[in-house]
């Protein structure tokens, strides 16, 4: 009887130091993953995202396009960088009315597409934590200001990297390559392409590459300028302007959310979309540009792509290839 008492109690005493062996390590794994810029990690110093050493992984999307914080990050010669870790999170300018790129639901206010995924990959590449992100909606005439005023970390969201751009600010990229298109009624057969708009109203947001193509390479159509893509929308179902041109990408967006518009013709350019930056910021340059490259190569940017603008559109037509200058 004694016995068999001694050897009860033996088992309870070895199940109760398994349960606190394996449960202190559940903890020391949780408080590492949440650890995010400035916290005491056992990192090595070499998990950064700009070379030297093993990258951090840029994580792949889960259920919830959730995606591992990178840990160890310093990118103390990054002036953005560093208001960004004193304030604790990233404030990342985008845009909130193209649906599958970058679209906000007005009842929750919770962002999603493909531009608002790769925003929160790059953010844990940095070693943000994604759930703190603080988007601002910025309209695409004033994306340059907001960056040279400091208003906004980085910018993502259909921005074409043009030279003249480059002259004020910088850009990390391409991270996705599209081409201007146009968006019609279902039932126009008048417009078949960009031979024939001619005498037609176009409408395309202000400041985007895709308004200015009209205005100087198409002069024999009316140029229509809202602040936003989803404007022109409004207009085209109500039949004040004939088309919309901006880039497929954004157009089939809009086609695949309302039956009753169709994109038209052949792309006539090739808009390579960059994450703008402010100028001369190397070391940030740097780093995003390592985030895109080893998204493209691990297979997160196809999945961000399946799971977002792929529903909506047909494989994008080129991979991009990260330019470093």
């Amino acid at each position: 009887m004694i016995a068999g008492s001694i050897a009860v109690a033996a088992v309870v005493a070895l199940v109760a130091t398994l349960i606190v062996v394996l449960g202190g390590d559940d903890k020391k794994d949780d408080a590492g993953s949440a650890a995010g810029p400035g916290a005491s990690s056992t990192a090595p110093k070499d998990a950064t995202p700009s070379g030297g050493g093993k990258p951090p992984s840029s994580g792949a999307p889960g259920p919830a396009g959730s995606y591992p914080v990178a840990q160890g990050v310093d990118l103390s010669a990054s002036p953005t960088w560093g208001r960004a870790e004193q304030r604790g999170h990233l404030i990342i300018g985008a845009k909130e009315d193209q649906p599958s790129l970058g679209i906000m639901d007005p009842a929750t206010k919770e962002r999603s597409g493909f531009d608002i995924e790769m925003a929160k990959m790059l953010s844990a590449a940095l070693g943000f934590d994604p759930k703190t992100i603080e988007f601002k909606t910025v309209a695409s005439a004033n994306r340059e200001a907001a960056l040279q005023r400091g208003d906004i970390d980085f910018y993502i969201g259909t921005y074409s990297i043009t030279e003249k751009r480059k002259e004020t600010v910088d850009f990390a990229g391409p991270y996705y390559v599209s081409g201007q298109s146009l968006l019609v009624k279902k039932n126009d057969t008048s417009i078949t392409g960009k031979d024939t708009i001619k005498g037609k109203k176009v409408c395309s947001a202000k400041g985007s590459t895709p308004a200015q193509k009209i205005k100087v390479e198409y002069p024999d159509s009316t140029l229509v300028e809202y602040d936003t893509y989803s404007q022109c929308v409004d207009s085209l179902l109500t039949g004040q302007v004939d088309a919309l041109t901006t880039d497929e990408s954004i157009l089939k967006g809009y086609a695949a959310r309302d039956p009753g518009l169709k994109v038209v013709g052949e792309p006539f350019t090739t808009e390579k979309y960059g994450i703008g930056l402010g100028k001369g910021d190397t070391a940030l340059r740097t780093a995003l540009n390592d985030a895109v490259d080893r998204a493209l190569k691990d297979g997160t940017w196809q999945q961000i792509y399946q799971a977002t603008l792929g529903k909506a559109a047909a494989p994008p037509p080129l991979t991009p290839v990260v330019e470093r200058y």
